[in-house]
């Protein structure tokens, strides 16, 4: 694939578009995988955003290999796995579905939120940030017609407190990505059913190494392949 934009949304924060060919995408909250010349492992990316001929993706800069992106100007060539993960299931959803996102889990909220919007749902995104200056595509989610609430773990914007301080008291299900803390808080908190995303180091990031598996309540699963996305009641954390 090929860059055709790679630009900061905030200090550590860029969103990057591949041009080439996304057919092999189905569903919101798959993933792609980017092989960066000089590491070894390739780095798996959400899907934000997809259009006809290209795919966004957003992600943080914490190491070489993001550093390494965030870099890149667009013309440059990519070797990109796409179409990876088994996404969200959107039939669940109901009329007013609940989209969380912590972090870099927003983007495949972005994504998810624009094809129930498509749907006629009545979508409310709540997004979490450590702190202002870290908040990103709140106007984007706005602009698709989301209800939208931020919270900050400062109070610098926002509700003060984490997304599970900031739960609506009302919507039909749930769907969640966010680091592995925030989803277990709103698994033990959020009422009824939902979806929730995973992350996991990652070998080979199709389901061929074993690398990301993990336990749940009807045996072993993998996070490239049988997931990342998992159904609330199949969930069995691991101490």
């Amino acid at each position: 694939m090929t860059v055709a934009e790679n630009k900061p949304l905030t200090r550590e924060v860029y969103r990057m578009v591949l041009k080439g060919d996304v057919s092999a995408f189905t569903a919101p909250g798959q993933f792609l995988n980017l092989k960066l010349e000089g590491r070894f492992l390739r780095r798996p990316i959400s899907l934000c955003d997809l259009g006809e001929d290209s795919a966004a993706i957003i992600y943080k800069v914490v190491g070489q290999g993001t550093a390494q992106m965030a870099a890149m100007q667009p013309g440059e060539k990519l070797d990109v796995l796409t179409g990876l993960g088994n996404g969200y299931d959107l039939a669940d959803a109901g009329e007013a579905p609940l989209l969380i996102g912590g972090g870099v889990g927003v983007p495949p909220m972005y994504l998810l939120a624009k094809r129930l919007r498509a749907q006629g749902k009545a979508v409310h995104a709540l997004l979490g940030f450590n702190k202002a200056s870290e908040i990103f595509y709140e106007e984007e989610f706005r602009a698709l017609g989301c209800t939208v609430t931020i919270a900050t773990a400062d109070g610098s914007y926002g509700v003060r407190g984490f997304v599970t301080d900031a739960l609506p008291k009302s919507y039909s299900y749930y769907y969640c990505c966010g680091p592995e803390p925030m989803l277990r808080a709103v698994y033990k908190t959020a009422k009824g059913s939902g979806q929730l995303s995973f992350e996991k180091r990652m070998g080979c990031g199709f389901g061929a190494c074993m690398g990301c598996s993990c336990k749940t309540i009807t045996g072993y699963k993998r996070i490239c392949k049988e997931g990342p996305v998992l159904r609330k009641e199949e969930i069995a954390w691991e101490d």
